[in-house]
């Protein structure tokens, strides 16, 4: 009966984090201020990069907040009541941003909420990565290539912390989304027009 219990709690809280992670915080702040649909401003993307396209800061950095946020607190949550189903959880929160039931399932590329993902799992793995994308933005001044290298060092920050080594597989499984959720903007990097960030 316990383990029954506990089945349902884990699909309870599964089904709860993907709708709350589905949340287009990006599109929502953007009407609430009256920016219009973000869907048809720029890339089209929902994400905070997007947003800022509007030239309104203050939301862009709000989008990025939330989007950041709602990855963590899935894991979080899930690591309170159902311990060892933060990682599986934690990668089903960037699905859900990606692939929100409220748009048709076409949401974010999910970089902030990859983000909040791995702080929430380590504190030293989310820095690590967020610090590889600065540097990386620095250099080459490219957000796009920077959120790349900075998922697919992900799983060797993984392992040379020291972090739990189930999450190891999820960083390689987000770095395969994020490639994919980035292969248009791969396609321009490699054509040399993909837009710096300015």
């Amino acid at each position: 009966m316990e383990s029954l219990n506990t089945e349902i709690l884990v699909v309870m809280i599964a089904v709860g984090a993907y709708f709350f992670a589905a949340i287009p915080f990006g599109l929502v702040l953007s009407k609430f201020a009256g920016l219009g649909d973000i869907r048809n401003i720029g890339s089209g993307n929902i994400g905070a990069t997007n947003v800022l396209r509007t030239g309104n800061k203050k939301i862009a950095a709000l989008t990025l907040f939330f989007d950041v946020l709602k990855g963590m607190m899935v894991v979080l949550v899930s690591a309170h009541f159902i311990p060892g189903h933060e990682y599986a959880l934690g990668f089903l929160a960037i699905f859900a941003h990606i692939f929100p039931i409220y748009l048709k399932f076409k949401g974010g590329k999910g970089v902030a909420t990859a983000l909040g993902v791995y702080f929430a799992w380590s504190p030293f793995l989310g820095l690590s990565v967020l610090v590889t994308w600065l540097i990386t933005a620095k250099i080459f001044r490219i957000s796009s290539l920077s959120a790349l290298v900075a998922a697919l060092c992900a799983p060797f920050f993984t392992y040379f912390l020291g972090v739990n080594a189930e999450a190891i597989p999820f960083t390689v499984l987000i770095a395969a989304v994020l490639l994919y959720t980035h292969r248009e903007n791969i396609k321009r990097i490699f054509n040399k027009q993909e837009p710096f960030i300015s």
